[in-house]
């Protein structure tokens, strides 16, 4: 044993700094032996190879004198290379430690990573070092425990989902240097925009350290969004060249403005892929321990991510894992909450999904956890992996119900209009437990149709992906307005405008968060790709230069018409009952202002109503059109002393203005919203 090596301990698992050094602490239930790589300043030379001297159950450990903040690292585990028996050991292939908190350089695929010889399947054995190609690990000092409360009630909250790199890469006021990075979005020309907008909350797409699907590299391109990661707790150097320090700056410059950050988490599955993927750390460590192998032969992997592998995460090293990890972006970023990809996976048992799993047992339990803002994705493609409306109370879901029913309808689907006031008044056949607020509403993510292609588009066009326009969705419920693809019909294009603002004239109106898929207040397009994973230019950058000023302007008003009429964000799931001053909470009315009538629900030309809220005394009242010519839509009789104000017209870029009587011209496919307000009482001269 080296002088400088000591038996340390078996915890905290990674590599921590103490005043003499640091200790290192590796867990794999299956390795016989595991050593510490030590490489030079540049992270290319191997200088120390040193041999973990104690095991403590399943952590293999030992303390390092002299070990510094800085030092460049990588793993290597000795055991069985036996795939059939779900062992995956090659020494020969350097490790990321799955608990760094920092990496030297981003991930590039490169032919030494996989474990077995070019052209053979994976049972033979590759003794190529792949060293030379693998990212390093940095030991970093460990921050303190703390905890970072939301900034934003969920009921006030408005989401926008933003890829850090998209965002700045083309900005023309963020400094180049810094485009397309976390000190990009830090820009004030950046900050101001979510500001304008009325955003409180961002949910930045995938920041964990990450690498490109194999098919990727023959054909040329990168995993672009990030949804394949290797190391949990380190965030990616190309968003991140400044580290952790960058990250830290531009949350709390965020969080200044007074919005706050939502992470992304890919928590179900990692980027060694299938059998045939590369060994880049869990693999490498325990094959068996980490990752649900097939029951019927261990040498494959169950995959309900549908990328290769799920991770184990119903087993206690794993779910520490993930806790860890989660902790990391709390304590060095300072996050407010996150978002869990393809959740499903994450509450997985041996027999299916349970709403108690061992992670989300661990979340709720959690001092630093706990009180953040939990949203899950609540579903993957397994068996029964369809959960929406199944995980804890407190948490948040994306509601693709909402998503659908309300792309529907607007695209003209007859037999919507029940679904549609259903998503209006808060889904509550999904979310009848737990607050409206809880069900996220969107009607478009990164995975799917921009807004703009949403309304331009019959069918997807994902050539440049190279799969042959296979990847994607093929159910993308949109439509052309007449034309596919780009056009210079003016008539066209002013359709188009008109359903982007009435779509999200309904997804920000609607009873439960609203998120707004970033570059949809700009009118941005993918030429129809609707699976830009793999698409680092223009197909993903914002096209900030040909912005549409206007459709901006229209979303800061919606939100400023949110946040100021509390009937359309309240949390309460809306039911005809009385209110303690008698209004029902909710009246679903025709045009000619008398009750909807069940056969009106299911009615083959139903495309229009009101949805008329009240509550102490105060009332609004949302209508909608979605008829090719203006309609006549009469409102209930305002009280005494009070009229409605038109606050948002989607058929208008207005600022609210106030009406007399009670018969409204309501413009072809279009969405208004009215309040019941004191009539002003002229001043005595």
């Amino acid at each position: 044993m080296s002088k400088r090596l000591g038996e340390g301990s078996p915890g905290p698992l990674g590599v921590t700094v103490d005043a003499r050094g640091a200790n290192v602490a590796i867990f794999s239930a299956h390795a016989a032996a595991i050593d510490l790589c030590l490489f030079d300043a540049s992270g290319q030379k191997e200088i120390e190879r040193l041999r973990l001297p104690e095991r403590t159950g399943d952590i293999f450990h030992g303390h390092v004198e002299g070990l510094q903040i800085g030092t460049r690292y990588g793993l290597r585990a000795h055991g069985d290379f036996a795939p059939t028996q779900g062992h995956r050991f090659n020494a020969a292939k350097l490790l990321v430690d799955p608990h760094a908190r920092l990496l030297d350089r981003q991930f590039r695929l490169h032919p030494s990573m996989f474990a077995y010889p070019a052209g053979t399947d994976d049972l033979q054995l590759d003794s190529t070092d792949s060293a030379p190609f693998m990212p390093k690990g940095i030991v970093t000092a460990s921050p303190g425990s703390r905890i970072h409360a939301p900034l934003t009630r969920w009921s006030d909250t408005i989401l926008y989902e933003l890829h850090v790199r998209s965002f700045t890469r083309r900005h023309p006021h963020v400094p180049a240097a810094v485009r397309g990075t976390f000190a990009g979005l830090r820009h004030p020309a950046a900050i101001e925009h979510l500001v304008k907008l009325g955003i409180t909350t961002v949910e930045l797409m995938p920041l964990a350290a990450w690498i490109e699907e194999r098919h990727l590299l023959a054909a040329g391109l990168e995993n672009y969004w990030g949804y394949n990661p290797v190391a949990f707790s380190a965030p990616d150097p190309r968003l991140a060249p400044g580290g952790w320090d960058e990250i830290r700056l531009t949350i709390a410059e965020l969080a200044s403005a007074g919005i706050e950050t939502i992470v992304d988490v890919v928590l179900n599955h990692t980027g060694e892929g299938d059998e045939l993927g590369p060994t880049l750390s869990l693999r490498g460590l325990d094959n068996a321990s980490y990752y649900r192998l097939r029951a019927d032969d261990p040498r494959f992997y169950a995959d309900d991510s549908g990328c290769g592998n799920t991770l184990a995460l119903d087993r206690a090293p794993v779910v520490r894992l993930a806790m860890d990890a989660m902790r990391a972006w709390v304590r060095h970023a300072g996050v407010h909450g996150f978002r869990f990809d393809l959740a499903t996976s994450l509450a997985r048992r041996a027999d299916g999904f349970d709403a108690h799993a061992p992670l989300l047992a661990a979340i709720q339990q959690d001092p630093e956890l706990a009180g953040l803002k939990l949203i899950a994705e609540p579903w993957d493609i397994g068996l029964g992996g369809y959960q929406l409306g199944r995980f804890p109370a407190a948490w948040g879901e994306w509601n693709d119900r909402f998503r659908d029913d309300v792309r529907r309808f607007w695209r003209g689907d007859q037999g919507y209009l029940g679904a549609l006031a259903t998503r209006l008044a808060g889904s509550a056949d999904v979310f009848a437990k737990r607050p409206a607020s809880r069900g996220i509403n969107f009607v478009t993510a990164h995975d799917g149709f921009t807004l703009a292609d949403l309304v331009s588009y019959s069918v997807k066009r994902n050539a440049a992906n190279g799969e042959a326009n296979r990847d994607g969705s093929n159910n993308n419920h949109s439509w052309n307005n007449g034309h596919e693809g780009p056009s210079d019909d003016l008539q066209v294009l002013s359709a188009r405008r008109r359903d982007q603002r009435a779509l999200l004239a309904t997804l920000i109106l609607a009873r439960g968060t609203p998120m707004i898929s970033m570059g949809a207040e700009l009118g941005q397009s993918a030429h129809g790709n609707n699976n830009c994973y793999a698409q680092d230019n223009e197909l993903s950058w914002l096209d900030w230069d040909n912005a549409d000023q206007s459709l901006i302007r229209f979303v800061a008003t919606l939100t400023e018409a949110r946040r100021n009429t509390p009937l359309v964000r309240g949390d309460l799931g809306l039911t005809g009952d009385r209110t303690e001053d008698w209004l029902p909470h909710v009246e679903w009315l025709s045009p000619e202002g008398s009750p909807l009538l069940p056969a009106d629900w299911d009615a083959a030309d139903g495309g229009s109503l009101v949805m008329l809220l009240g509550e102490s005394g105060d009332r609004v009242a949302l209508l909608i059109h979605r008829g090719a010519n203006p309609r006549a839509f009469r409102l209930p009789e305002p009280a005494q002393d009070r009229q409605w104000q038109l606050v948002v017209d989607s058929a208008a870029d207005l600022a609210a203005r106030r009406l007399s009587g009670s018969e409204i011209a309501v413009a072809p496919r279009s969405v208004m919203l009215f309040a019941e307000r004191a009539t002003l009482v002229p001043k005595a001269s």
